[in-house]
């Protein structure tokens, strides 16, 4: 641990809603952070861990929440204190955060050089060419691929990973004495977090910065953090060390999270439960064109992007096929191709026997209730004007159920998926992430399919609801023998839910056969690599794991 003064200290902090009947979502919560040490705030949904970073940099949302006692002082000084025109100068040059989702952080109408220029001009009495000069040596200390290139692009132009680097460049750019990052590695794969990881701790190193680090991930937690705060329901239960923590909890709370991380030791293999192959890819196949310019005529002889190359497989009834691989690999292309929801250049896509890649879209729609989808954000993929009772009855009813039969059966299956009947006259912000998430798979089975494709379907989720979440498929594949073709960034994920694993590296198959070879004992390069780098390897969450 380090010995260097204390950088942020947060006293007693208090924070509650604006309504009539307020309701304390932090309830004096305390903790300190010195410089070059990173803390961790773990915990799930709701616990108050976003609140926590939103109050010590000032950007609670004021008609909803508010401060009402506590301090949180910065080198001495109180933040709850300062005037919005001080916390204005403070952002950036003494406290940067690095937020979730860099694509809404970053402004999509301006190029990334332009965005770092932005933040030096506001805090600095700089030249233009001294500006970009710092500007270009922030991209490089991330590590970025032709600078040069990066300063010119849109955000859209760049890969998740590239996104998330500027955003970290951007927040170091001027040095601060705080960085807070909320989530910075949840959506990003397995490779690319452990870059993100390195690249924010070599330089913390570098610059002596006191991080606040906010995840649902433990493995991250292994990997990054020197000490450890456990939140739940607005206080903190439990903080230590790393070591302390992980190794000898205390609350009953934090062995129930720790024991809710997926291991990384594939589950036993489960007996096939029939003969009946329900998908059937073959030389499946998907070449993007390249995209025209206003002097199209110099990308003659251009072949364009083969973001799928020559894929095979075949997944059986009640089986569980995970499609692993890097941004970029093609698996949501893969996924969409099998889908038709972008049509493939070749192969075969077989659904119950028919295949289902050359048909025109016109004649899809007898084929299409045999395949659904499980989306990643539940919140985005269900219609927020819509209740939840509509949202289930409406795929039903296209092909020809009654109102009444389908509505008595979308109640039938809310039951099966953990929730209350009565729910079904809510709408989707009434419920919780992982409440949606089961929304949307009780969605995906009111078609009755014998194919569920999830992409990325419990990656936002906290642990513990991702837990329950993979508990609910696994129980429904028992009941309904539905086959799941499931595609995922985080190994721990697949190791326990699927039977088979497809590993995808540049649209192409390099290994693919039972998960507990090809996790347990991978034969590819690639594999192994992806398996080195998963988060907290070297720790044993099992062992918080109940015997079974």
């Amino acid at each position: 641990m380090s010995t260097e003064k204390i950088v942020l200290k947060v006293n007693s902090l208090v924070v509650e809603t604006v309504d009539k009947r307020p309701k304390q979502i932090l309830k004096g919560i305390s903790f300190d952070i010195k410089a070059g040490e990173t803390l961790c705030l773990v915990g799930e949904s709701g616990s108050g861990k976003s609140v926590s970073s939103l109050a010590t940099i000032g950007l609670l949302p004021p008609a909803s929440l508010r401060v009402i006692g506590g301090q949180v002082l910065l080198d001495g000084e109180d933040l709850l204190q300062s005037t919005p025109k001080r916390l204005r100068a403070l952002r950036g040059s003494s406290l940067a955060m690095i937020f979730q989702e860099p694509m809404t952080a970053l402004n999509p109408v301006l190029t990334i050089g332009k965005q770092l220029d932005e933040m030096l001009a506001c805090h600095t009495k700089e030249s233009a060419a001294q500006r970009r000069a710092r500007v270009l040596e922030a991209l490089e200390q991330v590590h970025l691929p032709d600078i040069q290139r990066m300063y010119a692009s849109f955000p859209h132009q760049l890969s998740g990973g590239q996104r998330q680097r500027i955003m970290i460049a951007m927040a170091l750019l001027l040095k601060p004495r705080l960085l807070i990052a909320d989530e910075p590695t949840t959506a990003l794969d397995v490779t690319t977090q452990h870059q993100i990881l390195k690249l924010i701790r070599e330089l913390q190193q570098k610059h002596g910065t006191a991080v606040l680090f906010i995840t649902h991930d433990m493995g991250v937690v292994v990997d990054i953090a020197d000490r450890v705060c456990v939140m739940k329901a607005g206080e903190i239960v439990e903080q230590g060390s790393v070591n302390q923590v992980l190794s000898t909890p205390k609350e009953a709370y934090t062995k129930r999270l720790l024991a809710a991380v997926p291991s990384l030791m594939p589950r036993p293999p489960r007996p096939e439960r029939g003969p009946r192959c329900v998908l059937d890819v073959a030389e499946l196949e998907k070449v993007f064109a390249p995209t025209r310019s206003l002097l199209g005529w110099f990308q003659r002889g251009r072949t364009g992007t083969k973001a799928v190359d020559n894929v095979s497989f075949h997944l059986q009834e009640g089986r569980t096929l995970g499609i692993v691989g890097e941004s970029g690999s093609g698996k949501s292309t893969l996924a969409r191709c099998v889908m038709r929801l972008i049509n493939p250049t070749a192969g075969v896509v077989r659904i119950s026997g028919q295949d289902i890649a050359s048909l025109h879209p016109r004649s899809l729609k007898p084929h299409r209730g045999r395949i659904q989808m499980i989306f990643q954000d539940p919140y985005r993929s269900l219609n927020p004007r819509l209740t939840i009772g509509r949202s289930l009855i409406e795929g039903p009813m296209n092909y020809g159920k009654s109102r009444q039969a389908a509505m008595l059966k979308a109640k039938e299956l809310l039951e099966l998926v953990g929730l209350p009947s009565d729910a079904i006259d809510r709408f989707p912000h009434q419920f919780s992430g992982g409440q949606r998430q089961r929304i949307a798979i009780a969605r995906a089975l009111a078609m009755e399919p014998d194919v569920i494709v999830a992409d990325e379907a419990v990656s936002a989720l906290d642990v513990s609801i991702q837990a329950q979440v993979l508990h609910l498929l696994d129980d429904i594949q028992q009941r309904l023998g539905v086959a799941v073709l499931f595609i995922t960034h985080d190994l721990r994920v697949a190791a326990q839910i699927c039977d088979d694993v497809l590993v995808m590296q540049r649209g192409q198959v390099v290994e693919y056969g039972p998960a507990h070879q090809v996790l347990g004992n991978p034969q590819a390069l690639y594999t192994q690599q992806l398996i080195d780098v998963a988060p907290g390897r070297s720790w044993d969450f099992a062992a918080f794991a109940p015997a079974s």
